[in-house]
């Protein structure tokens, strides 16, 4: 069962092919790609500051510069 927030496996199993970093892309493979997309949905849906990320998500400052990278892709 998935946290509230996030996705869950079948919610991912739809979505993982689409997003960057996978294996057989150009560059880094992202390992953590699930974690991200949870960390965002997080952000977006409590609506709290990216600072009160919870630290299962990682270094929040990390999080929000993927995230903001992505986006202007």
């Amino acid at each position: 069962m998935a946290k509230r927030y996030e996705l869950s496996d079948a919610q991912w199993v739809r979505i993982k092919d689409f997003l960057p970093g996978k294996a057989g892309d150009r560059g880094v493979t992202a390992n953590d790609n699930r974690l991200f997309v949870n960390a965002v949905l997080w952000v977006l849906r409590s609506g709290a500051r990216w600072s009160d990320l919870p630290p299962r998500y990682g270094n929040w400052k990390s999080v929000h510069k993927r995230f903001t990278r992505w986006a202007k892709a």
